[in-house]
């Protein structure tokens, strides 16, 4: 365990003893709000469909998901008609909500993708780094601004016990020095941290708002017809075409994508498949010369912990030229019901948490203030990586359940989805990933007291030195053990 002035240090310990005063005013004047849509460059909403319109593709929400399909499928055929509908406006979901870490990673991990897809893990992260590669080469063949940084992550342990881990991922991994107290502290100051490694291979940071909106804008300019405001509201099938009902149109299509994600499915087999988890982050004010000195940031890397309920941190700096730091993660917190509503973006117990935990791991920056606070839903699977499926003679096709991963494994679901409604077997089709389906969820009330035992689990096995207690072991022998 860390120490400050040879008091032990968790985050169990820093949450209850930095004082309510100190967080009271960091979180004074906060914009409730996600920080990355608030952009000046953030682009006017598209009208939405109304009346009736055919198309070879219809691509069902403007994510991630959704984004990479068009523009993958127009690529592939500039000549085919490609239709793009989202319920509220690009990027308004977890596209411009999540942290902007881009990971090579289709599978969660090494370790995870071992667990699940032992045969063919070493591919999947070939396939995993080639489409990191795609993401890079499509952003500078387009001119995407998106504050694209090839910078990686710096993995650090808070715990003496976490040291081991990150050793042993170092000597399997030459390519991830491990680093002592000492030199972790050279890149990031907190007394905190125990050691790390600085992951420059697989991970990238991205301003995930301007990503999505970069995306946007090559669609159109490759001429995809993209309606905003015009949510799907049901689907049936003719020998002529798949056709998507809205409020106010209809669309007739040969071929549809279904990328909602954590929105429930047009296809209702599958909402049993995920469940929505609520993330939060903090977005502080931009940092003074001195502030930055204290901590000493210097390279734009992100920053995580080892940590089962993590913290993930990133630089960014703002159109005034400012350096911020985004603080998120800890809390993942599911809603019996498994709906996803408005009210469930906000949650002033994890935001007055995390402002404790930022204070505790940069006690330098006590006083500095949180510009903004957010939340958003997670499409999450029980094996913690996206799935697959067509339906209507493999006219429809669907991803979702990246848990997580959407920022750079949405570019490769979209590749999957287009592969499947081609009618022709590729590598990609028979995929055992793409073949094989999670296990689903229960229904309520059972997904609920699940949900609860493993945050329970987590955080029992967080404060035993990692030590993975009966239901976590149980959970790990079925193949749905969560670890970070």
């Amino acid at each position: 365990m860390s120490e400050i002035k040879g008091i032990p240090v968790s985050y169990d310990h820093i949450e209850a003893n930095i004082p309510d005063s100190v967080i009271n005013a960091s979180l004074a004047g906060t914009d409730y709000a996600p920080y990355w849509l608030q952009h000046p460059d953030r682009p006017a909403a598209l009208p939405a469909l109304e009346g009736s319109i055919s198309t070879d593709l219809l691509v069902v929400g403007g994510g991630y998901t959704g984004l990479w399909t068009a523009l993958q499928a127009k690529e592939a055929d500039p000549s085919r008609d490609v239709v793009l509908i989202d319920a509220e406006t690009i990027a308004w979901a977890a596209s411009g909500r999540n942290g902007g870490f881009c990971d090579a990673s289709l599978v969660h991990g090494e370790s995870n993708g071992d667990t699940h897809l032992p045969k063919e893990n070493a591919r999947l992260t070939e396939l995993g780094a080639e489409n990191l590669a795609g993401i890079a080469e499509t952003i500078e063949k387009y001119n995407i601004d998106c504050d694209y940084w090839e910078t990686g992550v710096l993995n650090v342990a808070t715990e003496k016990h976490q040291v081991p881990w990150l050793k042993e991922e170092a000597e399997a991994h030459p390519e991830l020095p491990f680093l002592d107290a000492d030199e972790v502290k050279t890149y990031i100051n907190s007394p905190l941290f125990e050691g790390g490694t600085w992951d420059k291979t697989t991970n990238t940071l991205v301003n995930p708002a301007k990503l999505a909106w970069g995306l946007r804008r090559v669609c159109l300019e490759l001429g995809v017809r993209i309606f905003e405001h015009t949510k799907g509201e049901g689907l049936e099938s003719s020998d002529a075409a798949i056709t998507v009902r809205t409020g106010a149109g209809t669309i007739n299509a040969q071929r549809v994508a279904l990328a909602t994600n954590v929105f429930p499915s047009l296809l209702k087999r599958h909402r049993l498949h995920t469940i929505p988890v609520y993330d939060y982050a903090l977005m502080t004010e931009p940092l003074t010369e001195e502030q930055r000195a204290a901590i000493g940031w210097d390279e734009n890397m992100g920053l995580a912990d080892m940590n089962n309920r993590f913290h993930y941190s990133r630089p960014t700096i703002d159109e005034n030229g400012g350096w911020r730091i985004l603080w998120g993660g800890y809390d993942a917190v599911y809603h019996y019901g498994r709906e996803v509503k408005p009210e469930y973006d906000h949650n002033e117990a994890t935001y007055r948490k995390l402002a404790a935990h930022f204070v505790g791991t940069f006690p330098q920056l006590e006083g500095i203030k949180f510009t903004h606070a957010w939340g958003g839903a997670i499409d999450t699977c029980s094996r913690f990586f996206a799935f697959f499926d067509t339906s209507h003679n493999n006219r429809v096709a669907y991803c979702a359940g990246f848990t997580g991963l959407g920022v750079g494994a949405s570019r490769f679901g979209g590749k999957v989805m287009l592969d499947l409604l081609s009618g022709t077997k590729t590598e990609l089709t028979e995929l055992e990933m793409v073949k094989k389906k999670p296990m689903p969820f229960p229904p309520e009330p059972v997904a609920w007291m699940g949900v609860k035992l493993m945050t329970n689990g987590l955080i029992k096995a967080d404060r035993n030195e990692g030590k993975r207690g009966p239901f976590l072991k149980v959970m790990d022998a079925v193949g749905m053990g969560f670890d970070s």
